[in-house]
Parts: C-alpha cells; structure tokens; sequence
C-alpha cells in the first residue's frame, strides 16, 4: 500500500498535496485499490468554493459511483482535463498524474485536522 509521507489524508481516502495557498487533491492509492478500474471522473465545481467535507465531484468505476470529499474548505481552481480521456490515471498514478482537483486554500489550519501517513495507515 502506498501512503507517501509528504501528504495528508481524510478518513474518506481522499488526499492533500499543499504548494504555497494551493493544494492538488485526489484520492488515496487504497481508494483506487478498492473502486477498481475507473471509467469516468465528473467535477462540476470548477470555480465554486467549497467548504470542508463538501461534494466536489464524483468517480466512476466498472463497480460503482461514489463522491469525493474537500479534505478542507477551498476554491476549486481546476479539474486535471488529462482524465478526461484516461480516468485509469487515477490507477496507475494516484498521487502523481492522478491528481483531480487543484484547489485556493481558504483556511490553512484546518489542514491540522487532517490524518498523517501514519495515521492514515492505522486507519486502514
């Protein structure tokens, strides 16, 4: 199971990679593992501020439709246009060219309230 060290992690599987007052966000390596092959990502929230906990978008699989979840409250800046054509990023690459949304950070501490690596292993 990969848990990358330099991220944060909700108990949703979502995950936070902050840059400065941005952040990329996606879903966690053992989401992916668990929803199987992904067929369609859908984030119709591009521009709109979110606060934490809040709908940004759904993932599609051969198996099932589930939401995702803002690890913290924020604007979404962009949707990752690459999984359009190849949602399966999201497989090959969960942390990397698989990231979904990139978000304007509203509130920084509420990133403290985020589970750690390690956390987030215990959690599994």
């Amino acid at each position: 199971m990969n848990v990358p060290e330099n991220l944060k992690y909700t108990k949703d599987h979502e995950w936070i990679r902050v840059e400065g007052e941005e952040a990329f966000v996606g879903v966690t390596d053992f989401a992916q593992g668990e929803l199987g092959d992904i067929v369609f990502v859908e984030v119709e929230t591009e521009g709109d501020e979110l606060d934490k906990e809040e709908i940004f978008g759904t993932i599609e699989a051969v198996k099932t439709v589930s939401d995702m979840f803002m690890p913290i409250g924020g604007e979404v800046l962009e949707f990752n246009e690459k999984l359009e054509e190849a949602p399966d990023l999201i497989n090959s690459d969960p942390y990397g060219e698989g990231w979904i949304v990139k978000i304007k950070i509203a509130d920084s501490s509420e990133l403290e309230e985020l589970l750690t690596a390690e956390q987030y292993k215990e959690l599994l």
